[in-house]
Parts: structure tokens; C-alpha cells; sequence
């Protein structure tokens, strides 16, 4: 029955057939606001995804495309403070380094990013603070997608953060932070070395490179030499180990 509604252009028909069976996540809501853009209704459609989004029974299982698709709604038409306090409701109910970044973007378009900052920031680190959820994880991706590399090294030290994350706080901070960044490739290099793989060895490579810009940071070139010395002698059995460091001058 849609798809001969559809084929006949009947709108009204093919709404009164999505309504009929409203997903609860805002979905066929956002067909049916669709199906009036394409006709020049407009008003109707922002009714039927404002709908959507209020007859959602949790907005962290929303359709996020009905989300953007009001969002972006909003900003067309200069509701760019409607626009932020669906990016923050949205926010708030799934916290997630896109939905930050979402809220972020309309905040800055609405000039009110630094209010809305701390707010978000402060249900992160009440999230951080409870230790069943991965809340400190979020936290670190949204300070170091901020720039904010020192409250990143704060909160990971505080709150804990996976090697990928110390590894970006690692190599966003080599030159400010030598000695921190240091210490964070030292321990996944010890990791690595017992590892065998050209995998492996392609990133314990890329790391002992990165702790050779650290010793020239803090002026320690000598410390740097001792430390290949020492793991040359323990890893010399690996030779595609060998050639890596070879082929980099390590």
C-alpha cells in the first residue's frame, strides 16, 4: 500500500499509511517530515519532527537522523537557540564524543559554546566519577578534540584513559610536556617489546622515534643512546626488529 501511494503522489495517503505505525525512536516520523519537504510543506514537516522527537520514548535511542535533520532545520531558519537546546537534550541523554562535537558546532553558531562547555563538561566528569561506565573515556576525547591538552592530562590522570588516548595525549604534547610524553611512550614500548610481528615492530619503531624527540626536548640525547643500546641487546634475536631500527637510524 506505500509504495502505491508513493507511485501515485497521494502525500496524504502515504502519511496517513506511516502513521499508522509510528516507530518509537522518531523514525517514520522523519519520513513522513520528507515526504512533506518534498511538496512545499514545510510547516507540516517541522510539526511531524518536532513530534518525533517528542514521542521518543528515550532521545539516546533516537533516530539521530531526525535530530539533524531538526537541528539543521533550526539553523536554517534562525532558531539557533532551538537548535542548541535539541543538540543539548540530545547531549545529555547518549553522551558521546559526536554528540558533543554536535553540540559544540551549534553552540559556537549560537555564540553560547563557553556556557554550554561547562555544563557539558561537568555531566562528563560526574560520568568519569562513577566507575561502571566508560564516562572517563568520553571525557579525555572531548578535552583533547578541544585542544584542551592540559585538562586532558588532568582528567586521564584522574580518571584513567585507554592506550590510544594516552598515546594522542602523548604526541599533542611532546614539545610542551617532554618529560609526560615520555614516560606514556616508554610504557607502551616496554608493552611492545614483548611482542613479536613486523606489526609490532612497525610501532615500537614509530615509538622509540618519538622517545628520541623527547630526549631532545629535555636534552638528554645520552640517556636516549643508552636506552637503544640496552633494547638493541635484548631484542637482537628480531631481526626484522633490527632492520626497522636500522632503516630509522635507531
Amino acid at each position: 500500500m506505500r509504495r502505491l501511494a508513493k507511485s501515485g503522489r497521494d502525500i496524504d495517503t502515504v502519511i496517513a499509511v506511516h502513521a499508522a505505525d509510528l516507530a518509537p525512536n522518531g523514525h517514520t516520523h522523519l519520513l513522513i517530515a520528507r515526504e512533506l519537504d518534498t511538496v512545499g510543506r514545510t510547516a507540516e514537516a517541522q510539526e511531524w519532527a518536532e513530534r518525533g522527537i517528542r514521542e521518543t520514548e528515550d532521545l539516546a535511542g533516537v533516530d539521530t537522523a531526525l535530530v539533524d535533520h531538526l537541528a539543521d532545520r533550526y539553523t536554517r531558519t534562525g532558531r539557533s537557540a532551538d537548535a542548541v537546546t535539541l543538540r543539548r537534550d540530545h547531549f545529555t541523554a547518549r553522551r558521546t564524543l559526536l554528540t558533543y562535537r554536535q553540540l559544540r558546532a551549534a553552540a559556537v553558531a549560537a555564540a553560547c559554546w563557553t556556557a554550554e562547555r561547562e555544563k557539558a563538561l561537568a555531566l562528563l566528569r560526574d560520568d568519569a566519577e562513577r566507575t561502571d561506565t566508560y564516562g572517563h573515556r568520553v571525557l579525555v576525547d572531548a578535552l583533547l578534540d578541544d585542544k584542551d591538552v592540559d585538562a586532558a592530562w588532568q582528567a586521564a590522570h584522574e580518571h584513567g584513559a585507554h592506550d590510544g588516548q594516552w598515546l594522542t595525549l602523548a604526541d599533542q604534547s611532546c614539545p610542551t610536556r617532554p618529560a609526560n610524553a615520555l614516560a606514556v611512550y616508554l610504557r607502551l614500548a616496554a608493552r611492545l617489546t614483548r611482542e613479536t610481528g613486523n606489526r609490532a615492530y612497525e610501532q615500537l619503531v614509530s615509538l622509540l622515534l618519538n622517545i628520541r624527540d623527547c630526549h631532545r626536548h629535555l636534552g638528554t640525547p645520552d640517556d636516549f643512546t643508552a636506552y637503544v643500546t640496552d633494547l638493541r641487546a635484548a631484542q637482537k634475536r628480531k631481526r626484522n626488529l633490527m632492520w626497522l631500527m636500522d632503516q630509522h637510524g635507531l
